[in-house]
């Protein structure tokens, strides 16, 4: 069954690729929704799929790219809004 969650990471994840990241992440693992970068530093995703690819992306997140650092994950249902792809904003 196809869930919707919001994602919002904190820590060193701007300026070091976490986004493009997270993009080939989801797309590896068929999760459509988006991600973005906030004004306050962290970085906020929508993230619709099936159940454990969602909490493989999860997994995913709390380490994210080489570069970053994950400080706190903070992780929310959300409302299903049949995302078609996963995109960049």
């Amino acid at each position: 069954m196809k869930k919707n969650i919001i994602i919002k990471i904190i820590g060193k994840v701007q300026n070091v690729g976490f986004r493009f990241y997270t993009h080939k992440t989801a797309i590896r693992l068929n999760i459509n929704g988006f991600v973005s970068n906030k004004t306050d530093g962290t970085v906020y995703i929508e993230a619709e799929g099936e159940e454990n690819n969602l909490e493989q992306f999860i997994d995913w997140c709390r380490i994210g790219p080489s570069w970053a650092r994950v400080d706190d994950v903070h992780i929310q249902d959300g409302v299903v809004s049949d995302y078609s792809d996963f995109r960049i904003n």
